[in-house]
C-alpha cells in the first residue's frame, strides 16, 4: 500500500497541523514488507496468542489476536451507544521532553517532534441531538497516526470513573439512560434508576462528587483538562516498564458555568460548545493543552495507600507531580463532520510499541468492548479503512474481505506461514520495531473477584470535597439536592443522603436538608450490593470516612484559576446615540487582552453614535442572551437610559449577567441605566466586578473592567446575595 504523506508549513500562529491526506493508492504493491496490524504497528509474532504462561488461558488484552479472529468472523458480508454527541478538530502533538528513558514509542523519542492528531470531544448519556450543556462527563479522545500505526488515547475530562470492573459499564448506562418505560429523562442523570445503582455502588462516590462538581459543565471544550483515567505501562528499549498516568491541562485554564447558566444555554444555543471550538478555531485562536505524565517506577506500585490499578481513584499530583512532555493544538476543522466526527474510531488497544496495558479491570474490558462497538457501529471489520481512521504507516497483512473493503490486495496468498509468496508478509523482529507485550509475571488462580486494596470508597471522595472552595461546595450540595430531588423514590433519596454521610457528616446534613429528610444512622441491606454473592464479606458496609482528608488544591477549578481574558465573549450593550468614544476605549482594553467584543443592540443591522456615524450590530437582544457572553458592558449615551431602561429583554440582560457573578461596566449615562436594575445593589454595595465611571472617564473604567473579567467571576457576589439552595 502507497504510504500517505504528512504535509504542513512552519509558520507560527497560522500553522496548520500535518494534513491527514487521502491514501495515494489503495493497492497493496510488493512481497518484502513487514507484517502489520491494522493500526500499522508491527507485529512481532503472528503464531503465538498472549497467555498467562506458555500453557496457561489466553488474555482477553492480546488486541493483535482479537483484531485477526474479529476480522475473520466478519468477512462474509447504526449512533454509538455513549458519547453519541460530539465535536472534533485536527491538530499535532508536539513533543517537548524525550521519554527515550520510558518509552521506545517513536513518536515519544525526538523534542520538537510533531505527531498529527485528531480529537473528538463529546458528552456521554445523551443523543446526538442533545444539548452541549448537560451536566455529563466529556469524552476527550485523541488519535495520534504516528508511524509505527496509530495510538488512540481514550479518556475523559474526569481523572476516574464510576465503576471498578468493566463487567458493571453495561449496568451503568442502562441507569443513566432514559428510562425504558417512557424514555425520559434525555442526557440527564437526575432521576431514579441512575441515583438508584449509584446508591447501591459505593465504588462510585468519588466520581459522583467529580460529575456534581462544576468539572460537569464545562465554559468551553477548550477550557477544560483532559485525562486518560487509566494507569498505563510505558516501556523503554531495554523492555523497562513504568506505570503512567496522562494529563492534559487548557492553556487558557479551567471554566466553567453556572448550573442556572447551562440551563439557559441550553435553551438559547444547544450548540453552544460545538460552535465555540469551531469559531475558536476559524479564527486562530487555536486551542491548545500541555501534556504532562504522572511516572510511577514499577518498584513503587504499592507505595501508595489506594491501588494504583482502581480507576476510580487518582494519584493526587502533591503525591506524583505531573511532568510536562509537549504541547496538543487543534489548528484545522474537519472538512465534512459526518466523514470524520462521526466516523471517527477510536479504541484503547490501539497502541504503539512501548506502550501497554495495566491490568485495570476497567481498561482490560474496555479492550475488548471497543473493537465490538466499532463493528456494529460502523458495519464491519474495515472501519480502519474510512480516511479519517487510516493510519499513515502502510499495512500489510492477510486479512481480507467483508464489508466496506477498499485495498485491493493482489496476489494469491492470505495466510501465513506460506511460500509462494516468500513468506510474506513476514513478522517483524523485536528490532525491526515489531510489538511484544511487556511480560509480566502471573501466577494466580483463576476467580470472579476484586482486590481487597480496592475497597476504601470514600477517601479520595472526601479529598476531592475537602479541596474545593466553599462555593465548590455549596454547588456540589445544590447539585446533588437537584438531582435527587428529582427522584420518585423516597427509599433512593434516603440511600443515596446514607452514603454521602460516609464522605462528610455536613455534605450529607446540607444536601438532606434541601431534600426534607434526616441523615440515616444506618440503612437496611447491604451498601455494597455490587459485587459478588451473598457471601461475599465485601458486602458488609464499606468504612466510613473518617480521618483528616487530604488536601490537593489543583482539583479545584476556583483554587487554581488562571487569570486571563484570552477569548473571552464580553457584550457591548448599545442604544442609538451612544457615545463612540466609549465603546471605542472599551473594544480597545477588550481586544488587548485577547478578549472579543461583540456589539448588543434592541436590533439588527447598524445603530448610530451621537455623532452619526454607523456602528455595525453584531447581536439583536431578541436573538441572545447574557449566558453567552463572558462579561457586559453598557456604553453611555444620551437615549441609553430612555431605550435599555425601557426594553425588559436589554434589563434582563445585565440583571442575569450580574446575577452569574461575572463582570459588569457601564460609563456616563450607562451607569443610570445599571441604576434602574438590580446591578444597583452591586454599585451600592462596592462590589468590585461592576465597574463604573462618569461621562468621559471610558478608559479608566475599560482597564479596571479587564482586570475583573480576567478573575472570571466574583463568587462572593453569589455567597453574599443568594441562599445555598
Amino acid at each position: 500500500m502507497a504510504k500517505r504523506s504528512s504535509r504542513g508549513d512552519s509558520s507560527s500562529k497560522s500553522r496548520k497541523s500535518a494534513k491527514i491526506e487521502d491514501l495515494e493508492g489503495d493497492v497493496e504493491v510488493g512481497t518484502g514488507e513487514r507484517l502489520t496490524s491494522n493500526q500499522g504497528v508491527p507485529i512481532n509474532d503472528d503464531h503465538n496468542s498472549l497467555k498467562a504462561g506458555d500453557r496457561g488461558p489466553t488474555l482477553l488484552e492480546d488486541f493483535l489476536l482479537r483484531e485477526k479472529i474479529t476480522h475473520f468472523d466478519h468477512e462474509r458480508i447504526p449512533e454509538r451507544v455513549v458519547h453519541a454527541r460530539g465535536s472534533g478538530a485536527h491538530g499535532y502533538f508536539e513533543l517537548s521532553e524525550s521519554l527515550s528513558d520510558y518509552s521506545r514509542a517513536a513518536f515519544l523519542q525526538e523534542p520538537g517532534k510533531r505527531t498529527p492528531v485528531f480529537v473528538r470531544f463529546s458528552t456521554v448519556a445523551g443523543s446526538r441531538g442533545s444539548s452541549d450543556l448537560a451536566r455529563d462527563v466529556r469524552g476527550f479522545a485523541i488519535k495520534f497516526y504516528t508511524e509505527e500505526g496509530n495510538f488512540d488515547l481514550v479518556g475523559n475530562n474526569m481523572p476516574v470513573f464510576f465503576i471498578q470492573d468493566a463487567m458493571k459499564f453495561p449496568d451503568l448506562i442502562h441507569a443513566v439512560k432514559p428510562e425504558p418505560h417512557n424514555e425520559i429523562p434525555q442526557a440527564a442523570s437526575a432521576h431514579d434508576t441512575f441515583w438508584d445503582f449509584i446508591s447501591l455502588t459505593p465504588e462510585s462516590a468519588h466520581m459522583i462528587m467529580w460529575v456534581m462538581s462544576d468539572r460537569a459543565i464545562p465554559r468551553s471544550l477548550r477550557m477544560m483538562e483532559g485525562f486518560g483515567v487509566h494507569t498505563f505501562r510505558l516501556v523503554n528499549a531495554d523492555g523497562k516498564s513504568h506505570f503512567v498516568k496522562w494529563h492534559l491541562k487548557p492553556a487558557l485554564g479551567l471554566k466553567s458555568v453556572l448550573w442556572d447558566e447551562a440551563l439557559r444555554i441550553s435553551g438559547a444555543d444547544p450548540d453552544f460548545h460545538r460552535r465555540d471550538l469551531w469559531e475558536a478555531i476559524e479564527t486562530g485562536n487555536f486551542p491548545e493543552w500541555e501534556v504532562g505524565i504522572q511516572i510511577v517506577p514499577e518498584e513503587d506500585e504499592r507505595k501508595f495507600d489506594f491501588d494504583l490499578l482502581d480507576p476510580t481513584k487518582i494519584i493526587p499530583e502533591e503525591l506524583v507531580p505531573v511532568t510536562p512532555i509537549g504541547k496538543l493544538v487543534l489548528d484545522r476543522n474537519p472538512d465534512n463532520f459526518f466523514a470524520e466526527v462521526e466516523q471517527v474510531a477510536f479504541h484503547i488497544g490501539h497502541v504503539v510499541p512501548g506502550i501497554d496495558f495495566t491490568n485495570d479491570p476497567l481498561l482490560q474490558g474496555r479492550l475488548f468492548s471497543y473493537t465490538d462497538t466499532q463493528l456494529i457501529r460502523l458495519g464491519g471489520p474495515n472501519f480502519h479503512e474510512i480516511p479519517i481512521n487510516r493510519p499513515i504507516a502502510p499495512l500489510h497483512n492477510n486479512q481480507r474481505d467483508g464489508v466496506m473493503r477498499q485495498m485491493i490486495n493482489r496476489g494469491r496468498t492470505a495466510y501465513d506461514p506460506n511460500t509462494l509468496a516468500d513468506g510474506a508478509p513476514r513478522q517483524a523482529t523485536a528490532a525491526e520495531g515489531g510489538f511484544t507485550s511487556y511480560p509480566e509475571r502471573i501466577a494466580a488462580a483463576k476467580v470472579r473477584a476484586r482486590s481487597p486494596s480496592f475497597t476504601d470508597h470514600f477517601t479520595q471522595a472526601a479529598m476531592f470535597f475537602h479541596s474545593q472552595s466553599e462555593i465548590e461546595q455549596r454547588h456540589i450540595v445544590n447539585a446533588l439536592r437537584f438531582e435527587l430531588g428529582k427522584c420518585e423514590s423516597e427509599a433512593v433519596r434516603t440511600r443515596m443522603v446514607y452514603v454521602l454521610s460516609q464522605i462528610d457528616d455536613g455534605l450529607a446534613n446540607d444536601v438532606a436538608t434541601g431534600l426534607g429528610l434526616k441523615v440515616p444512622k444506618k440503612i437496611d441491606g447491604p451498601l455494597n450490593a455490587n459485587v459478588g454473592a451473598d457471601t461475599d464479606p465485601r458486602r458488609l458496609q464499606p468504612k466510613k470516612f473518617t480521618g483528616t482528608p487530604h488536601d490537593s488544591p489543583p482539583l479545584s477549578i476556583v483554587r487554581s484559576a488562571k487569570p486571563g481574558m484570552e477569548t473571552a465573549k464580553v457584550a457591548i450593550l448599545v442604544a442609538d446615540g451612544f457615545e463612540a468614544a466609549d465603546v471605542q476605549a472599551l473594544r480597545q482594553a477588550i481586544e488587548s487582552a485577547g478578549g472579543m467584543a461583540k456589539i448588543v443592540a434592541p436590533h439588527g443591522g447598524t445603530v448610530a453614535s451621537a455623532e452619526g456615524d454607523a456602528l455595525p450590530v453584531d447581536f439583536s437582544l431578541p436573538t441572545v442572551a447574557s449566558v453567552l457572553f463572558d462579561a457586559v458592558c453598557v456604553a453611555g449615551g444620551e437615549n441609553t437610559v430612555a431605550v435599555l431602561g425601557a426594553d425588559n429583554r436589554a434589563v434582563e440582560f445585565v440583571e442575569e449577567a450580574f446575577k452569574h457573578c461575572k463582570a459588569i461596566a457601564a460609563v456616563g449615562t450607562g451607569v443610570e441605566f445599571l441604576n434602574g436594575t438590580r446591578v444597583q445593589k452591586g454599585i451600592e454595595g462596592g462590589d468590585p466586578a461592576v465597574v463604573t465611571g462618569s461621562e468621559g472617564a471610558a478608559k479608566k473604567v475599560a482597564k479596571g473592567f479587564v482586570e475583573q473579567a480576567s478573575q472570571h467571576r466574583n463568587w462572593d457576589r453569589e455567597l453574599q446575595t443568594l441562599p445555598n439552595g
